[in-house]
């Protein structure tokens, strides 16, 4: 199951794919990651999933990752005693701590934390911002707004606060349940929602305590003003667009994403772009155009993955949806201004030891122009070095660590293969010069480079490069 792209297609399941045979397909026609939403998934189904994936994998002996994604806080109206009101461009409307159902004049906010925050001139936006109030007046029993932009408002609608800095955590009880749940079933990454500061990361990371990876989902404008620091403290991003756009004008969501890209590749962590790539494709077996070179553009940006929301999870097509994907992100690649975009952005090396043996793997590689660049590694972390790098030659990992391959599943060009460990050095150019034959990147006669970190085995330890020639069987030699 080589994959003849670099970028990295996550599939959210739902109804539309929850069962075998449909997550074989989805995956036979590019997934690479399957993403678990949990604003829609009680355990029992989560974990039905996860065994279902399992099952998959082992199947095509090939690592996939899983990823869940936590819901995170729920901001909501409370309810009208009609049901709904109609809300008209400039009158005055009341959020209160008042638990008594609305009406056309005022509304609970069952939130205290809210109240306790706004301040005269932010904004609140109602119904993904279809409703658009502006705080004249406010304390923490009650908030008197004007009705900037009006429209129907009905029970338990939304709540988004973009000029608010909340002061609540990113993850609510159900989210720290459902984690709990998702680290015990053994998934490979957590999505965590509602993050507005690096804080947010880190208390989730004292939860997970290593047992997956956390990937930062930036979806607030508050997290955009303190963007560095969560990448810092996260493993990955996701430019969650859906949310972002409700909060942010619109116009301003493309040249965020190209940011949070570069950023991301800059500070060697994956970034996925994700929500509405293929909108269309819920109800139609054909993109639009314009959907097309949505997703093209991000797998020109080096982007390590793109993400499929309901187009896979409950619309009418999912694995045309995917394959979609994958014909862009093909096609994409082949394009020669690809490879010049990429070469353009690339960030010069961390002063490490292992980010200058990365450049330096990369620049052999390209310079006698070799078919794979093969990486040792039992962490992950020398891959995801490399796959920073956007090699030409398509990147082959190799690790003992199933934990690792999977984590790698969504990283930018890596193609992982479990393996077990390597006993020597010689043992580790031998092999991995069968490996790369084996999975069709190298032919007999051929040169490979390998990267690894010595003492074998060891964590983080990336400081040796070998050109080796690759045998009449695969196997490799000096």
């Amino acid at each position: 199951m080589r994959r003849l792209r670099r970028i990295k297609i996550l599939a959210t399941l739902g109804p539309a794919s929850s069962d075998l045979a449909m997550i074989r397909r989805l995956f036979e026609a590019g997934a690479d990651v399957f993403r678990i939403n949990m604003s829609h998934t009680p355990h029992d189904k989560m974990r039905e999933l996860v065994a279902t994936i399992r099952n998959v994998e082992s199947s095509y002996g090939r690592p996939i990752g899983i990823l869940v994604d936590l819901q995170g806080p729920k901001l909501r109206l409370g309810a009208f005693a009609e049901g709904s009101v109609q809300l008209q461009n400039g009158q005055t409307f009341t959020l209160d701590s008042d638990k008594t159902p609305g009406d056309a004049t005022r509304v609970n906010l069952p939130h205290p934390e809210i109240l306790a925050a706004l301040r005269p001139g932010h904004a609140l936006l109602l119904d993904d911002g279809k409703v658009r109030l502006i705080a004249e007046e406010t304390t923490k029993e009650h908030a008197v707004t004007r009705v900037v932009v009006g429209g129907k408002m009905s029970d338990r609608k939304g709540v988004s606060l973009p000029d608010t800095d909340l002061p609540v955590s990113a993850m609510t009880p159900k989210d720290r349940a459902d984690l709990e749940a998702a680290l015990v079933t053994g998934v490979d990454w957590i999505a965590l929602s509602f993050v507005q500061r690096a804080d947010d990361v880190l208390e989730a990371k004292k939860m997970i305590r290593g047992r997956a990876a956390v990937m930062a989902k930036i979806e607030k404008p508050q997290a955009i003003d303190r963007l560095a620091d969560i990448i810092e403290a996260s493993d990955a991003l996701m430019v969650a667009r859906g949310d972002l756009g409700v909060e942010l004008p619109l116009e301003r969501v493309p040249s965020l994403q190209k940011q949070m890209t570069r950023m991301a590749r800059r500070a060697g962590k994956p970034v996925v772009v994700a929500t509405q790539m293929l909108e269309s494709m819920i109800q139609s077996p054909v993109p639009t155009r314009a959907e097309v070179s949505d997703v093209a553009t991000a797998v020109y940006e080096g982007a390590d993955a793109i993400m499929l929301s309901a187009e896979s999870a409950a619309g009418k097509f999912p694995v045309e949806a995917v394959s979609t994907m994958n014909r862009i992100g093909e096609e994409v690649e082949r394009d020669p201004i690809y490879r010049s975009v990429l070469t353009a952005q690339r960030p010069a090396p961390e002063a490490t030891a292992g980010d200058a043996i990365a450049d330096a793997a990369r620049q052999i590689a390209e310079t006698l122009d070799l078919p794979a660049l093969i990486c040792w590694t039992s962490s992950g972390s020398t891959a995801v070095r490399v796959a920073r790098e956007r090699p030409k030659p398509p990147i082959v990992a190799i690790t003992p660590n199933i934990q690792a391959g999977r984590r790698l599943a969504v990283v930018w060009g890596v193609h992982c293969v479990v393996a077990e460990d390597a006993r020597d050095q010689d043992d580790m150019v031998s092999r991995a010069g069968q490996i790369a034959f084996r999975d069709g990147f190298v032919r007999a006669g051929q040169r490979v480079i390998i990267v690894a970190g010595v003492p074998l085995g060891i964590p983080g330890t990336t400081n040796m490069v070998r050109i080796a020639s690759v045998g009449p069987e695969g196997d490799a030699n000096l």
